[in-house]
C-alpha cells in the first residue's frame, strides 16, 4: 500500500510543482530579493504594501511584545529600519507560512498542524540556540532555516491531499504510510523545491543535510537546526517524539560548545514555543 502511493506520488510530481503552495508569494519574492547584494529597501518595502492584510499583519507583529521597541512602528519603511531586512522578511515569512499549515481534510490538517507547531518551535529554537552559543550574527538565518527545514513533509502532505481530492487516492493514509512517504521522499523533494524556487543556497544546504547521518561539523547553522530539530523531538513536538534522545551527548551539541544547563534552557525555551506558539508574535 505505502509503495503504491510513493509511487503515484512520484507520478504526479512529475507532472508539476508549481501548481502546489508552499509559499506565499510576497514572502518567496523577499527571499529571493534579499539573495541579491543589490537589493533596496524601498523595493522591499513596497513588496508588503502592496498586500494590504499582509502589511497589517506584519505591522501588528512588528509592534508585539516580542519584538517591540520603544515607539509603535506605523509603517512598514518603520518596521524595515527598526528591525532589519532579515527579520522583516522573516515575520513575512512566518505570518504566511501558518496558514499554508493548513487543510480542510480534517485527517490532513491534524497532521498539518503537528508539523506546523515542529516547524515554528523548531524556529524559535533555532534562533535562541544560535545566539546561546554566541552565534548572533546567524541568528536570523537560524529562525529562518529552523522554520524551513521540514517544508518537504508539508509539501507531501498537500500533494497526498490533492490525490485524495481528484480521487486518485481512496481515503486517509495510515500514519505508518505517511512516515514511509516521508523517509523516501522529503527531503529530496524539499532539497528539490527550495532550489526550483530560487531560495537561498544556505536554506537548500539545511534542508537537504538536516536529518544525514554524515554531515559537516563545521557547519553551525546546520548544527544547530539539527539541534533544535532533536530538542522538539525530544519534547514530543510534532509528528515523531524522541524522548530518549540525548542532547548533550550529541555531535551537534559538542560542536556547538553547549553544556547541560544550556539544553536544560533548550527544553525550556521549546516547552514556552508550545504553550504559546504565534500568539507570542501578535
Amino acid at each position: 500500500m505505502s509503495q503504491s502511493i510513493i509511487e503515484l506520488i512520484k507520478k504526479r510530481l512529475e507532472s508539476s510543482k508549481s501548481s502546489i503552495p508552499v509559499f506565499h508569494a510576497v514572502a518567496l519574492r523577499l527571499q529571493q530579493l534579499l539573495a541579491r547584494n543589490d537589493f533596496k529597501v524601498e523595493e522591499l518595502s513596497m513588496l508588503i504594501s502592496a498586500d494590504a492584510g499582509l502589511a497589517s499583519k506584519v505591522l501588528r507583529v512588528a509592534n508585539s511584545s516580542f519584538y517591540a521597541g520603544l515607539t509603535k512602528v506605523n509603517t512598514i519603511q518603520e518596521a524595515f529600519i527598526r528591525l532589519g531586512s532579515h527579520e522583516v522578511a522573516n515575520i513575512v515569512m512566518v505570518t504566511t507560512q501558518e496558514d499554508l499549515y493548513r487543510s480542510s481534510d480534517p485527517h490532513y490538517n491534524t497532521i498539518m498542524q503537528s508539523l506546523w507547531k515542529h516547524s515554528f518551535c523548531s524556529a524559535v529554537a533555532s534562533k535562541w540556540l544560535a545566539n546561546r552559543a554566541g552565534l548572533a550574527a546567524i541568528a536570523q538565518e537560524a529562525f529562518l532555516a529552523g522554520l524551513l527545514h521540514d517544508i518537504g513533509k508539508l509539501f507531501l502532505l498537500k500533494v497526498m491531499e490533492d490525490l485524495v481530492k481528484t480521487g486518485v487516492i481512496k481515503g486517509g493514509a495510515t500514519t505508518a504510510i505517511i512516515d514511509e512517504v516521508f523517509d523516501n521522499l522529503h527531503v529530496e523533494q524539499g532539497y528539490l523545491l527550495m532550489k526550483s524556487w530560487l531560495m537561498p543556497e544556505v536554506y537548500c544546504e539545511i534542508i537537504r543535510d538536516h536529518e544525514n547521518e554524515e554531515w559537516n561539523h563545521s557547519n553551525q547553522l546546520l548544527a544547530v537546526v539539527r539541534l533544535a530539530d532533536h530538542g522538539c523531538r525530544v519534547m514530543g513536538v510534532g509528528l515523531r517524539a524522541e524522548p530518549q534522545f540525548v542532547l548533550f551527548t550529541s555531535p551537534e551539541a559538542q560542536s556547538l560548545g553547549l553544556k547541560e544547563v544550556a539544553l536544560a534552557e533548550l527544553e525550556i525555551v521549546i516547552e514556552d514555543a508550545v504553550k504559546m506558539p504565534m500568539a507570542a508574535l501578535r
